[in-house]
C-alpha cells in the first residue's frame, strides 16, 4: 500500500483497511491509490471475506484534497483526472460484504465511500454532509445516486441542495448509517460484524449482494426472477 493507506488480513478472513492521513484524512491522490491498490488485493485474495474500512484519528475523512483541483487547467479538468483514479466503483463492484466504521468529520468523497460499503457504522459524534453545493460543485464521488438511493428523493434532496449537516442519530433515523455507537466503542462494535458477515458462505454472500443492488434498480417482477435464478444456481453452473 501507500503510508495513506494499509491493509491487513484476519486468519477469519476479514480485510481491513484503514486510511491514514489524519487529523482530517482527507482524501489526496496518494490515497486514491492506495485505496484502488487494497481493493485489488481483496478482490484477488480467495481468503477474503470482507472489508472493514476503518480510519486512523479521530475523523473518517472530511473529503478531496481540494488543492490539488488546482494543478490542472480547471476545477472540472481536475474532477476529470481524480475520476480516472477512482476507488469507488472497484470498492462497489467486491464481492465480499463491506462495512465502514465512521466517527467525527465524515463528509463529502468521506461520506461517499462509506455509503458504497453495506453497513456503516457510526459513532455518536459523526457528522455527516454534503457540503459540495455550497462550493459551487457535484459531489464527486456518486453522492447524488448514493443517497438517494439509501434514503429516497424527498429526504436526499434538501441535504444535497442545501449541504447541511447531519449529526449521528439524524443519520441513523433517516437510514443513512445503519447503527450508532459510542465513540470508544465504534471499532470494536465494527469487527464483530464483520466476524459476523466471514461466516457468510462466500458464495452466498455475493449472491445476497447481487440481489440487494437489484432490488434498487430493478422492477419487482425482475427483482423476484434474478432472486429466484441466484437461489437455484450452483457453483460450476456457469455465469447467470
Amino acid at each position: 500500500m501507500t503510508d495513506r493507506v494499509t491493509l491487513s488480513f484476519s486468519d477469519q478472513g476479514v480485510a481491513t483497511v484503514l486510511i491514514c492521513n489524519p487529523p482530517l484524512n482527507i482524501y489526496d491522490l496518494e490515497m486514491r491509490d492506495g485505496l484502488i491498490e487494497a481493493i485489488a488485493a481483496i478482490r484477488d485474495n480467495p481468503d477474503a471475506r470482507c472489508l472493514l474500512l476503518q480510519a486512523e484519528g479521530r475523523n473518517f475523512s472530511a473529503g478531496a484534497d481540494l488543492t490539488e483541483f488546482g494543478s490542472a487547467a480547471s476545477i472540472f479538468e481536475g474532477r476529470r483526472i481524480r475520476w480516472d483514479r477512482d476507488p469507488w466503483l472497484p470498492l462497489l463492484g467486491l464481492s465480499v460484504p463491506t462495512i465502514a466504521a465512521i466517527k467525527g468529520h465524515t463528509i463529502g468523497s468521506g461520506l461517499e465511500m462509506a455509503m458504497l460499503c453495506d453497513l456503516r457504522i457510526a459513532a455518536t459524534d459523526a457528522v455527516l454532509g454534503l457540503p459540495e453545493a455550497k462550493l459551487g460543485m457535484l459531489p464527486a464521488a456518486g453522492g447524488t445516486q448514493s443517497l438517494t438511493r439509501l434514503v429516497g428523493s424527498g429526504s436526499a434532496s434538501p441535504i444535497i441542495l442545501t449541504g447541511r449537516n447531519l449529526d449521528a442519530s439524524e443519520a441513523l433515523e433517516l437510514g443513512i448509517v445503519t447503527e450508532v455507537t459510542e465513540p470508544g466503542e465504534l471499532d470494536r462494535t465494527a469487527e464483530r460484524r464483520a466476524e459476523e458477515l466471514v461466516g457468510l458462505d462466500p458464495d452466498v454472500a455475493m449472491k445476497l449482494r447481487r440481489c440487494l443492488a437489484a432490488s434498487k434498480d430493478l422492477p419487482l417482477h425482475f427483482g423476484l426472477e434474478l432472486e429466484r435464478r441466484l437461489a437455484t444456481h450452483r457453483k460450476g453452473d456457469g455465469p447467470i
